[in-house]
């Protein structure tokens, strides 16, 4: 192996080690701990170290999301795999996605709450984010309706369960209602 190689590896176990510890300080502790700082002294490198891999905390946020996009995808597609029937896998898929949202709510809040300088819906968008929406329009997309659009209808169903996701972590929903609320999702909107 190359000195190139080598110092190419340490530096992408680098970044990856900002980023994990980046995550894990923000499910710990919430977004606001997160403060180059407080990483730098986690990691054991110097901040100038740190900035050599981001520019701030904006592209860190980027990097966590970015990593929880592709995460959500896979389970998103774990999830539909797993399921038999076109109800069975809407439900599955919004399962999933409500769950990914429960147990990673600090990935949640940079994919979707938080400014990490990603382009969504966009040319550029970035393929992680891409395909999480692809991973949701597979299954939502046969279930669209005759005459709707695929995506447009993926859509529309995203932005329900990211309402039930951030309503219901808000404490603005009760929980005895949960399976009820996403029942009636996936029955009222999706043509089964």
């Amino acid at each position: 192996m190359s000195v190139q190689e080598r110092k190419e590896r340490e530096r992408a176990s680098r970044e990856r080690l900002i980023v994990a510890t980046a995550r894990e300080l923000a499910e710990q502790q919430g977004w606001d701990a997160v403060t180059t700082r407080r990483l730098a002294e986690r990691i054991e490198y110097s901040q100038p170290v740190l900035y050599s891999h981001f520019r701030g905390k904006r592209e860190i946020i980027g990097a966590v999301a970015l990593e929880g996009a592709a995460e959500m995808a896979a389970a998103l597609r774990a999830a539909a795999s797993g399921a038999d029937g076109r109800r069975a896998r809407v439900a599955a898929v919004a399962h999933a996605y409500l769950g990914f949202a429960e147990r990673n709510p600090a990935v949640y809040d940079a994919l979707f709450q938080l400014d990490g300088g990603l382009a969504f819906a966009q040319e550029d968008t970035p393929e992680p984010l891409k395909d999480a929406f692809a991973a949701l329009l597979e299954t939502l997309g046969e279930v669209a309706g005759e005459g709707v659009h695929p995506a447009l209808f993926t859509e529309l169903f995203w932005s329900a369960l990211h309402g039930l996701a951030t309503l219901t972590r808000a404490g603005r929903l009760l929980p005895e209602g949960a399976e009820q609320r996403l029942d009636l999702l996936v029955e009222r909107l999706a043509v089964l």
